[in-house]
């Protein structure tokens, strides 16, 4: 393929399919613990990482990781302690996060809104070596945890409680969750953006429960299409000159209303078979002896 001759789309690609797979890796125990935005607000951190890596001559991805982390800490910590003011915590946190990356890659030597764009909406061109590294470490991380640790963080994600009354360290598997979504998001920039990552964190994962029911089943969909959008997004925003973050997203969504119109009739056909597998019922089975009370007629 012509597309493979050129080094900057072979490191493209390969970044791609790493974000493909870490992305609704993470996304899927957000989307449990209904916190689908949480991707998006890391976004916002990320940015003052990006800036202070371009202000003091450091890599942006390492830098980013690294404020990210540090932000994604401290919404647990504001969603812990922080009650009735938490919301108005993160709001701060978060523009925070978004205006100090403006202003310090603006004040960085050679800084400018090219360099800001490619990072807020992803660009192919710019993923170099160093980033490509970076990329598969941060990687391998974030599927280690998730994969790794998939029945003690789906525990958590679904009832807290129950977790903590079996012993499971709930804030420590809460902070390693955070922790988590964080590098994914420092993962995903180069190719997505900050500002549409977390859409790929969220929608191959609702649109994998338009047809599963299972965890395993919903994470392995969700895996294989955040990795065909993310290819296919690449690959189209080459040959087409779109850009690769936004392409990506519009596929994702796409498959997600493609997936929702056919699971509909899906459903329709999983009832009647099921309703065709339950034998009928005897009438006479059903009548209650007369000689029987009222507390046998309820079963006590």
């Amino acid at each position: 393929m012509e597309i493979l001759n050129y080094a900057f789309m072979q490191r493209a690609l390969l970044a791609a399919v790493l974000v493909g797979i870490t992305a609704p890796a993470i996304g899927i125990y957000l989307v449990q613990r209904r916190q689908a935005l949480m991707g998006d607000g890391i976004g916002h951190v990320a940015m003052t990482g990006v800036g202070l890596g371009f202000l003091l001559s450091w890599s942006p991805v390492w830098m980013a990781t690294l404020v990210s982390v540090l932000g994604a800490v401290l919404m647990e910590l504001i969603r812990w302690y922080g009650k009735t003011r938490g919301d108005i915590a993160l709001a701060m946190l978060f523009y925070g996060g978004m205006a100090g990356g403006v202003m310090f890659i603006n004040l960085a030597p050679g800084g400018s809104n090219a360099n800001l764009t490619s990072y807020l909406f992803g660009s192919l061109s710019t993923v170099s070596e160093s980033d490509v590294t970076a990329i598969c470490v941060l990687a391998a991380f974030v599927v280690l945890v998730t994969v790794g640790l998939r029945r003690q963080l789906f525990a958590v994600s679904q009832d807290e409680e129950f977790a903590r009354v079996t012993g499971l360290p709930v804030r420590a598997l809460n902070l390693l969750t955070a922790v988590t979504a964080a590098v994914t998001v420092t993962v995903a920039m180069r190719v997505v953006g900050l500002l549409l990552v977390s859409a790929l964190m969220v929608v191959p994962v609702a649109a994998a429960q338009q047809l599963t029911r299972s965890f395993a089943a919903t994470f392995a969909i969700s895996v294989a299409l955040g990795v065909s959008v993310t290819i296919g997004g690449t690959v189209t925003s080459y040959y087409q000159d779109v850009p690769p973050g936004a392409t990506i997203v519009l596929l994702t969504i796409g498959a997600f209303i493609l997936l929702s119109l056919l699971a509909a009739p899906l459903a329709r056909r999983r009832a009647r078979a099921l309703a065709a597998a339950r034998p009928a019922e005897d009438p006479a089975e059903c009548k209650i002896p007369a000689t029987r009370g009222a507390a046998d007629e309820v079963g006590v």
